[in-house]
């Protein structure tokens, strides 16, 4: 077993080539990619290139305009997949093929994430108030190839969620307990800065992260319970973990410390994780008695106007 220093020391390109090259790996590599471009960008160009079948819902909360737009947030925000792809690089390098059961259910799991998320899309899509800001290429590639209209539940927060809470159960069953808190510690807060970034960088709406707090509890309770939920809430907007004084490591721009030290007011940062909170208990609270998971979504984006 190699040294056990960081996930982010891995590349995510060792990931994707050994899950497609490796054949007890490549079945559940391939459903997943197919499970993300059909459920998250084939359902989006057809809502927007035919329009009307679904109706969009517009999710702003007044709460968003004390959120500042920082572009500078952007290398954070676009690291999503990376982050669990990267998690699966140092699964395989560290513990080849020990780990090969666990990156297959991964993949798995990724992919039936994606179908559950569309449950709610299919029904209603959404959007926010996103400004038309491209002074930056990584902006135009997002304006270019994201329609917007998968805001609720946020599958970013959703991705990222899933990645660290499975990544430490993954630990757990392959008996690493020397290294283990410090790599959760640091996945955990890599969790955090990319759920920030949804919010600085205006593609997400504080909604939206109620909302994927409710879906995760509802995918997976086990691994996702409500406490764990509200405790992810309440060290959203902390000072992130000091820079290393011994330089900087492979993929230092998307490690957590690296993200931009942009502070709220301490009432606002209150208000905006209390409102987190009560919309997410107040999903749990409906969805105890609704036939399927996603009315206590939809029941709210039926309630906003619509785009």
């Amino acid at each position: 077993m190699k040294n056990a220093a960081s996930v982010y020391d891995e590349t995510p390109v060792y990931a994707f080539v050994k899950t497609l090259s490796v054949s007890p790996l490549r079945p559940a590599a391939i459903r997943c990619i197919t499970s993300i471009f059909y459920n998250f960008f084939l359902r989006q160009y057809r809502a927007a290139w035919l329009p009307g079948r679904v109706p969009v819902s517009r999710v702003d909360h007044p709460l968003d305009l004390k959120i500042p737009f920082v572009p500078a947030w952007i290398t954070i925000y676009l690291d999503f997949i990376a982050f669990w792809v990267r998690m699966l690089s140092f699964l395989l390098r560290t513990y080849r093929h020990k780990a090969f059961d666990a990156v297959r259910d991964f993949l798995t799991s990724i992919g039936e994430l994606y179908r559950f998320a569309a449950e709610t899309y299919q029904r209603n899509f959404s959007t926010t108030n996103r400004p038309f800001y491209i002074a930056r290429p990584r902006f135009f590639l997002i304006h270019l190839v994201d329609p917007h209209l998968m805001c609720i539940p946020s599958l970013h927060v959703m991705v990222v969620i899933w990645t660290y809470t499975r990544f430490a159960a993954i630990l757990r069953s392959l008996h690493e307990t020397e290294h283990s808190s410090a790599l959760v510690g640091e996945m955990k807060q890599g969790a955090l800065a990319i759920t920030q970034a949804i919010l600085f960088v205006k593609q997400h709406s504080v909604n939206c992260i109620a909302a994927a707090l409710y879906a995760m509890t509802r995918f997976d309770e086990k691994q996702f319970p409500p406490q764990e939920a509200e405790a992810f809430t309440a060290l959203l907007f902390g000072d992130p973990p000091p820079s290393p004084a011994d330089g900087l490591p492979q993929n230092y721009r998307t490690r957590p410390w690296a993200a931009p030290r942009t502070k709220l007011p301490a009432a606002d940062t209150a208000e905006i994780k209390t409102h987190i909170v009560n919309l997410y208990r107040r999903f749990l609270a409906e969805g105890k008695t609704a036939q399927n998971w996603t009315e206590p979504l939809v029941h709210f984006l039926q309630q906003l106007p619509k785009k």
